[in-house]
């Protein structure tokens, strides 16, 4: 049996499934965390899995370099670690900083303090010669509409140190960049109570199917798992509405997806850890969206279980620990995807009609609703009030039947109105979609 020390964890998502999985994997680890009120009790009263399947937890101030090394040191100091990790974007930098201060496997801080950072990825491609898109980097409105008038519009506004599409908006003129210059840099820090970089990357709007490939480096050698294709709820905001693994797309694209996936990676010397890495298949090539240096969120990882048959946070947990990924599994199943419920509008959604539909189908892996819950305009990808997991013996209808299973329920509101979730495709063209196989 191994021992970890978890640093944060994000509350839902991963931060429900990692815990247990530790256990089940035969290991244990050890909470280090500024609050443990950070992961409350559900409301039946049961304590959350990451709490609840820690076996000591550890309370110092893990936004503070001093602090959180010091606290690391202290439990090295009197029982084993074997592996640092952690599933919170924000906490990644501080988990290969303690792994090297320990020395345990992870990546190097400095590969992490970039590629935690939009636009010093941006940088990074240009620093190595590789096809990337127009960015300007600016720390006031000025410098921002100089840019937007170089660069020309329409651009994507963003902030460098968010998760989750936070604030990730389309801008078409100064009026909408003001807007969005204001609303990136209004806050100083993140959710987790971390100081902000507050400047405003623009880039240019490039078009294209957008997807994400995901991948394993360990001793510098990169492993393709495979690629997912995504799709977006609708402007201005770039919330993702749902996805499927592995996308349906020809072998040429695929190809291409992932020889240049390689060479960011190369370009960010990332050679240790799981990695996200979101594109536009534009009619020039790939161009990066964004790089994540973690696992892949928004129940990806549960699509890529369903296919390899092998979990990817079982990988992250093997990379921590030093151990080579675990190679996939044959399943039946082809594809998988997961599509998300969203208001199509703001307002008190009290119930859904439709799910007990969920329970009877074949299909449907796993499905989830949230309500009643008061529901804004989608802006990030924390606008869900649920999901739906459907799997597939074909390897490319998951992606439709997902679709088709969302847009057959109804959001009731407190109003007395109904609407269907944002992002479902009519029922004509659901009907009228064809299935390929």
């Amino acid at each position: 049996m191994a021992t970890l020390l978890m640093v944060e964890s994000w509350l839902r998502s991963t931060g429900h499934s990692l815990p247990p999985l530790i256990r089940r994997l035969g290991h244990d680890y050890v909470l280090l965390t500024k609050d443990p009120a950070l992961y409350p009790d559900s409301s039946s009263g049961t304590r959350h899995p990451v709490r609840g399947n820690a076996s000591e937890i550890v309370r110092a101030d893990t936004n503070d370099p001093d602090a959180v090394s010091a606290a690391s040191r202290a439990v090295a100091s009197r029982r084993r670690i074997d592996g640092v990790l952690t599933t919170c974007d924000y906490y990644l930098p501080t988990v290969a900083t303690i792994a090297h201060e320990l020395g345990l496997p992870g990546a190097p801080p400095d590969v992490l303090h970039t590629a935690t950072r939009k636009h010093r990825v941006r940088q990074a491609l240009d620093a190595a010669g590789l096809p990337n898109v127009g960015f300007a980097v600016a720390d006031s409105y000025d410098a921002a509409r100089d840019a937007a008038a170089s660069l020309g519009y329409p651009l994507v506004a963003k902030p460098v140190d968010l998760n989750s599409g936070t604030s990730v908006q389309r801008v078409d003129d100064d009026a909408a960049l003001k807007d969005a210059f204001h609303e990136i840099t209004a806050e100083a820090h993140n959710t987790r109570g971390q100081a902000r970089e507050r400047v405003v990357l623009l880039e240019r709007l490039v078009e294209g199917a957008e997807v994400s490939v995901e991948a394993i480096a360990r001793d510098g050698e990169t492993t393709i798992v495979g690629i997912t294709d995504k799709s977006l709820a609708g402007p201005p905001a770039f919330v993702e509405s749902g996805h499927m693994f592995p996308a349906d797309l020809p072998a040429a694209d695929v190809a291409d997806a992932e020889a240049y996936v390689r060479d960011v990676l190369a370009a960010l010397d990332y050679r240790h850890g799981l990695s996200h890495t979101e594109l536009r298949l534009t009619s020039d090539g790939p161009r990066l969206i964004e790089i994540n240096p973690r696992q892949a969120g928004g129940y990806i990882f549960d699509l890529l279980r369903l296919v390899t048959g092998v979990h990817p946070l079982e990988q992250l947990v093997r990379l921590s620990l030093g151990q080579p990924p675990r190679e996939h599994e044959a399943t039946d199943v082809g594809s998988a995807a997961v599509f998300f419920v969203i208001s199509p509008r703001p307002g008190t959604v009290v119930g859904v009609a439709g799910t007990g539909a969920l329970d009877v189908d074949p299909d449907v892996v796993r499905w989830q609703l949230s309500v009643p819950a008061r529901a804004g305009l989608p802006r990030s990808n924390d606008a869900y009030l649920g999901h739906v997991v459907v799997s597939s013996a074909s390897r490319a209808d998951a992606r439709a039947k997902a679709e088709a299973t969302v847009g057959s329920l109804r959001l009731r509101f407190a109003d007395g109105t109904h609407a269907r979730p944002l992002g479902v495709p009519s029922v004509e063209a659901l009907v009228g979609a064809p299935v390929h196989s």
